[in-house]
Order: C-alpha cells, then structure tokens, then sequence
C-alpha cells in the first residue's frame, strides 16, 4: 500500500488512535501478563532476532535491525534505538501456535491387561503475541482457515489460537528479502490484530501510535498511559509505513501466479532449481504458513505405556509421499515443484487465495540460497519464451 490515502485508510482501521510513549510498552507487558497470558516477543539472543518470552519492555531488541539477503542473515545496530526496525527472524507464531512436536494420546496397560488411552490433558496456553508482523497477521489468517476451518479442524491449533491476544506492528523497515506488497499483505496491517502498534522515531521523541482492534483491544488500551494523538505522529506513523511499501527488497511477477504455475509444470528452469536444491526442508521449516504433520508412535521398553506424537513433517522428505510401491515425489525437481507449484498455484484451489505472505524467510533461511521471486521470474520469462513445453 505505497500510497498516502491507503496508507492513512490502514491507520484509521479500527479504533481512534492515541499515542504510547517508549516506557509504555513496559505497562502493556504488565497488562497483558496480569491478565494471566504468557507475552511471547521479539529478543536478541544466540546472534539473531529470536521470538521468546518476554518478563518487561527491556527485554525487546531496541536498537538492532538486521542484515538479510538469500542465505544470509546477520544483526546490525541501529543508532535510532527502535525496537521492531527489523525483518522477520527465523521463528514465526506458528511455532506457538501449531507446535512443532505435540503428544496426542498415551496408552497404558492395567494389572488386568487391559489397555486405557487418555487424551493429552494439558490445557492450552494464554499467549499474548507482541510484534506480529503485517505479513505475519495475514499467515495466522491462513492458518485459521486451514486448521480451524473445515470438517477436520485441529482442536490444537484451535484451542491455543482462541487464547491468543494479538498486537500487530506495522512494518517500516522492509529487509532485502521482502516482498509483502507482491502478496498484499504489508507493510500496513490487515484485520486480526486486538491491537495494533506503528513506531515512530524522530525529532519528538520515540513513540508509538496505538490503535485497537477488538473489544478486548480496547479493554487492555484502557489501561494504559496513553495521550490523544497529534496530527504529527499520525503524519510520521503514515508516511513511515508508504515509504516501506516502496522500498521492498523483492518482488514476484505481475502476472496471475496461480496460473503461471499451471502453465510450466514442464519448465526446464525446475531442473536449474532441482540442481541447487539440497531438499534439507529448511523453507518449510520457517514458512509461516507451511502446516503439514506427520505422527510417530513410540513406546517404553515394557510395552505397557505408549504415547502418539504428531511433528512436523515437510514435502521436501522422500518418505513424504511413500506409498506402498515408493515415493510418489522420488527426485528434488519434484519436491521443490510441489512446495512451490502448491504455495503459490493450489493453494487457491483449496483455500482460495496464495498460501505465501511475502516475509522472505524461505530465502534467507535457505542454506544454498534459493530465492522463490526468483524462481517465479525465471518461470515467467521461459513461458513468455515458449521454452521448456515439452512433456516430462
């Protein structure tokens, strides 16, 4: 959204915006654990930008930002003292909302043989998310209507998901790997938020424009120090967001990507991706919105007590389409044409819209490098070219 109006349109949704000072975000931190949630934010730790709990404002990364491009990611200090001027890190809010390893059910055998299964009874926890991305906002959107939605809804996902309390942050530091405004969705938030945060740092003062976006937005906005917002942080806060909106490090093709998926199944340029491609699954693991599982059964050594397991599972593993006669999916330019054919292409025909938000993660966390806007360009140019029709 780079221009003024739409950015303006995004601050004015939802509630009238009032200003929060730097040290408020220490009583929202407060607000938010006395209401018995658990805050989980951005940290510095091990050399990146980590998500993690967080005990008071202190503990956010005032004053770094981050260095990113394809394989690459380092921290970098900022002299502006901000404390969300940085691109996603390796972690997103899936990992707190649809974790990577969960116990299903135990079993256990009685004195008299006989086998009792309890479900897992742990309750699910109260999160507090602060520091959701815009991109970030539009994968739990994606993640709802994929694991809340339906006939086979998670009751994991949504048991965590209906305790969790959101506070957006608008993005005004894109990273070399961004592309959120080819997918729509950034750098201004969309709905979703219970509240929603835009920083702005400069001649007065370090401050945040607040707004929220739900009854229980506005309940926790009462509570803190907050003061009506002026006409200069308002300007600041707008401009800040348009000008990121123009500063993506990325871009996909404007063409309809669903249907150029559809139309290069038979690319030669998934062999060029196919030679790079290690198939480790590291794209998977960091996407936002890559959701698929898989469980595993395990026992003690007795065989009186076992328990299910459902982890993580990613597309780019050989065993994921195994099948009685082997794996449907056997070579890496298969693999790698799923993921990418089903994020960009089938994912409308099952959900009705992309399953990619544009944060980058994929690229930057890819150990060899590949970047997905590159791989549509590249798709795109062949298919203008009439190259790479032949059957495969």
């Amino acid at each position: 959204m780079a221009d003024d109006e739409g950015a303006s349109a995004a601050l004015d949704r939802g509630g009238p915006s009032v200003v929060l000072d730097r040290d408020g975000l220490d009583a929202l931190i407060a607000a938010l654990a006395a209401r018995g949630r658990t805050v989980i934010g951005p940290t510095v730790r091990d050399g990146a930008i980590v998500l993690a709990e967080l005990s008071g404002g202190a503990d956010l990364p005032y004053g770094w930002g981050v260095e990113l491009e394809a394989g690459h990611y380092r921290l970098t200090a900022r002299p502006d003292g901000a404390a969300f001027a940085h691109s996603a890190g390796p972690q997103s809010w899936k990992t707190f909302l649809h974790p990577p390893r969960v116990r299903q059910w135990s079993a256990d055998r009685g004195a008299d043989g006989a086998l009792v299964m309890t479900a897992d009874p742990s309750p699910p926890p109260s999160y507090a998310f602060l520091g959701v991305r815009p991109c970030d906002l539009r994968a739990i959107a994606l993640q709802d209507r994929v694991l809340t939605g339906g006939t086979y809804a998670d009751p994991v996902y949504r048991g965590r998901r209906e305790r969790a309390f959101l506070v957006a942050v608008e993005c005004t530091e894109p990273g070399a790997t961004c592309f959120c405004v080819s997918m729509g969705s950034g750098p201004a938030v969309g709905p979703g938020y219970d509240l929603a945060l835009t920083e702005v740092v400069d001649a007065d003062g370090h401050r945040f424009l607040l707004r929220a976006g739900s009854a229980e937005g506005e309940s926790v906005l009462a509570e803190l120090p907050v003061r009506a917002a002026d006409a200069a942080t308002r300007t600041a806060a707008r401009d800040r967001v348009a000008e990121a909106a123009d500063r993506m490090g990325r871009s996909m093709p404007l063409v309809d990507l669903q249907v150029l998926m559809r139309e290069t199944l038979t690319a030669e340029r998934w062999d060029d991706v196919a030679a790079r491609c290690l198939t480790c699954g590291n794209c998977t693991m960091a996407c936002p919105t890559c959701f698929c599982t898989s469980v595993e059964d395990v026992t003690d050594l007795t065989g009186d007590h076992a328990e299910r397991w459902r982890h993580w599972e990613s597309c780019f593993d050989r065993d994921f389409s195994h099948l009685p006669t082997g794996p449907v999916r056997d070579s890496s330019r298969s693999r790698y044409r799923q993921w990418a054919t089903h994020k960009l292409g089938t994912w409308y025909d099952q959900f009705g819209s992309s399953g990619c938000v544009g944060c980058g993660r994929c690229i930057v966390w890819c150990p060899v490098g590949i970047d997905i806007t590159e791989e549509a360009h590249a798709l795109n140019r062949e298919r203008e070219s009439g190259a790479g029709e032949g059957a495969r």
